[in-house]
């Protein structure tokens, strides 16, 4: 077991941005029906229950996004990592949705731009220790 990290620079400096395998989406599920097979992650909210499923569970016009795990223990005490990764992907115009595990954020970003997002994150990784 790793040590979370708690300090903004250390978690930038130790992220490792990694494509996940598979297509998701974020979609309003439907009251009493069960989860689809490889779920990621839940949310209730007053206008219903939020999901990320596999893009093939999804409704045909959902937006198909890619997950980015950063692979850095950060600490749910750690402050600034989401606010870096998010900024830096809005100033290269990519939309990001951040959920933050007990052990590793993740980003999800629209298909289309997930190569870019893992290199601009990369980019910010690497400028974290000069």
């Amino acid at each position: 077991m790793t040590i979370p990290v708690v300090e903004t620079n250390a978690m930038i400096q130790g992220m490792r941005p990694q494509l996940q395998d598979g297509e998701f989406a974020f979609v309003v599920w439907p009251k009493g029906r069960d989860w689809p097979k490889g779920t990621r992650a839940s949310c209730v909210e007053a206008e219903g229950l939020s999901l990320i499923v596999p893009i093939e569970a999804a409704p045909v016009d959902a937006v198909s996004m890619k997950c980015i795990t950063l692979q850095v223990h950060s600490s749910l005490e750690g402050i600034g990592l989401t606010a870096a990764v998010s900024g830096a992907l809005a100033q290269s115009n990519i939309p990001a949705n951040v959920v933050a595990g007990f052990h590793h954020d993740h980003v999800y970003v629209p298909s289309n731009l997930a190569e870019t997002a893992v290199s601009v994150l990369l980019d910010l990784q690497q400028g974290a220790g000069k």
